[in-house]
């Protein structure tokens, strides 16, 4: 009884002995106190010993260098470092594209305001204040275009504008070449209803058409593309993150100062299962995320190609001269396949003297369109420059949310090899590391994810990009569809509203122009002073006199 008691009482001093010479060495919070004031935080929370932590919520009882006020704070302090790096890349992408958005923005709408100032100054300058009597109708079908890029078909059907357009240029043009008559508004309706048989301006309507078609379709589509695209960044990256998620960051980041190791670095894969499973809904947005950007590639191409907005809006003026020079030729044919379908005119009172016409120079040669001597715009580029540019940030986008939680847990963040925190003590991390998305995390041993509610806002924004995709594709075939189309399913490929457009290669070979003649030079015949000598002249005659002044009113570039 005695040795028992001897022996009990030696253990009892002996483990005393090893507490007190340890206690002091491992139980310090000196360097917890100056690591916890550096956050800002009040120096007189730390105790200056450890002390028990049985009331503790998040990090490892027994005695620590934590109460439960630095717990609390430091829980919300892990909240924000846990937000901050997914900030800094979301922040990065938006500002990336919202620049990117910007550029081609500014760059379509420079294209059609050069493409009106350029044609508008030179007509004014040949052709003075005939052009400027007739200039309202290249204004409207200017403004049109750019409601069309700004709004699209549900604003202005560009089928119906554009045959508007030929249409009105069509019975202007008519009635100069056949001045010596005079046509009511039911004459003229007959004449718009033959217009698709007489195809008086040649085959340009229907060329100029499918490209400002599929050009205008691919331009807009694209740009709305990356406008939607730092919208999606900027509601994924604010979904808040759960309970759970905080708890284990705070277990992750800070609860190595409770044990007083304030520089102790979590384990690389114990902060992967970490981020996996906080990012877990993020991560399920990836697959139509990395759909949504191989379509803008896709398009992005069509843009480079035969799609190419700055190719058709630089030269539109030498494709309305060419039609209007088709109208001249072929006029005396034009109006006599009118009259035997609509009926002869009656003869015109009197005609206009050719002296009420102010001369201009029309002496000048038209101006042949060369594509390798594109203009830049205002900004100093042009769209090729654009166009790959983008698309390198197109790609580096890719597979941007899955490979978040390996983009966070790197470098500083993390410390290599065993010599780590593992949630519990500075050992090696054991546990397997889960895989990206919701349904991955079922069996995550560092965050308790509820894989049977996927996060509402990002479920939306899933269903955002894939409405968008399904426009991109359409706008890759050179269709456009409307909002009402999207709700309804958009295969492929791309059947939508319009009508014009084709994948296969052939398609584009009809849609590229001409260049016209270099050497044209438009001769003004004068007619006989006088009522009655106006009358005289013969049909033939007159039509040739007023195409040659038809040609120098509307011809888009005379030099």
């Amino acid at each position: 009884m005695k040795m028992m008691l001897m022996f009990s009482t030696v253990y009892t001093l002996a483990v005393l002995f090893v507490s007190t010479k340890a206690e002091p060495k491992s139980k310090s919070c000196n360097d917890v106190r100056a690591a916890y004031s550096s956050k800002g935080f009040n120096v007189n929370d730390v105790p200056n010993k450890g002390v028990q932590g049985a009331h503790l919520k998040v990090c490892p009882q027994g005695y620590s260098c934590c109460t439960l006020e630095m717990e609390e704070k430091l829980s919300q302090l892990s909240h924000l470092d846990l937000k901050a790096p997914v900030s800094q890349l979301s922040t990065n992408l938006q500002s990336t594209f919202k620049q990117r958005h910007s550029h081609f923005d500014q760059f379509f709408r420079e294209l059609l305001d050069n493409s009106e100032r350029s044609l508008n100054n030179m007509f004014v300058h040949t052709y003075g204040e005939m052009y400027v009597r007739n200039a309202e109708l290249f204004k409207h079908f200017f403004k049109e275009l750019k409601r069309y890029y700004l709004s699209g078909s549900g604003v202005v059907n560009l089928d119906s504008m554009l045959s508007d357009f030929w249409g009105e240029l069509l019975e202007r043009m008519f009635r100069l070449v056949n001045i010596q008559f005079e046509f009511s508004d039911a004459y003229m309706e007959c004449l718009s209803r033959h217009t698709e048989q007489l195809k008086p301006f040649g085959d340009v309507p229907r060329k100029l058409r499918l490209q400002l078609t599929r050009a205008f379709v691919a331009a807009r589509t694209f740009t709305r593309g990356l406008a939607l695209m730092p919208e999606v960044v900027n509601k994924v990256a604010t979904v808040s993150a759960s309970p759970s998620c905080v708890r284990a960051a705070m277990k992750m980041m800070y609860c190595p100062y409770c044990s007083g190791q304030v520089a102790l670095k979590p384990c690389q894969n114990y902060c992967l299962n970490v981020m996996r499973g906080c990012l877990a809904n993020q991560a399920d947005l990836d697959t139509e995320w990395n759909n949504f950007l191989d379509a803008m590639l896709n398009l992005a191409d069509r843009l480079e190609g035969p799609f190419n907005f700055e190719s058709v809006m630089d030269p539109i003026d030498v494709k309305i001269s060419e039609a209007i020079m088709n109208m001249q030729e072929n006029s005396m044919q034009v109006s006599q396949k009118v009259f035997q379908g609509c009926g002869q005119p009656k003869p015109s009172k009197g005609l206009r003297s050719s002296r009420s016409v102010k001369e201009t120079g029309f002496n000048s040669r038209f101006r042949t369109y060369s594509p390798e001597a594109r203009p830049t715009t205002a900004a100093g580029t042009n769209l090729d420059r654009l166009t790959t540019d983008v698309k390198k940030k197109l790609k580096s986008a890719k597979k941007f949310w899955s490979t978040l939680p390996d983009t966070v847990c790197v470098e500083e963040r993390i410390a290599s090899g065993d010599d780590c925190w593992n949630g519990t003590a500075k050992s090696r991390y054991q546990s397997v590391v889960m895989g990206n998305g919701l349904a991955n995390q079922v069996s995550n041993p560092d965050v308790e994810v509820d894989i049977t509610k996927p996060d509402v806002v990002i479920r939306s924004q899933i269903a955002l990009l894939k409405e968008m995709t399904s426009w991109l594709k359409a706008a890759h075939s050179g269709n456009d569809i409307t909002v009402e189309d999207s709700d309804n399913d958009i295969d492929s490929s791309g059947e939508g509203e319009s009508g014009s457009g084709c994948d296969s290669p052939s398609c584009d070979k009809d849609i590229y122009f001409s260049t016209p003649p270099t050497n044209i030079e438009p001769r003004l015949v004068v007619l006989p002073d006088g009522p009655a000598g106006g009358a005289r002249v013969a049909q033939g005659s007159i039509a040739l006199a007023f195409c040659g002044l038809t040609l120098a009113l509307l011809a888009a570039h005379w030099r």
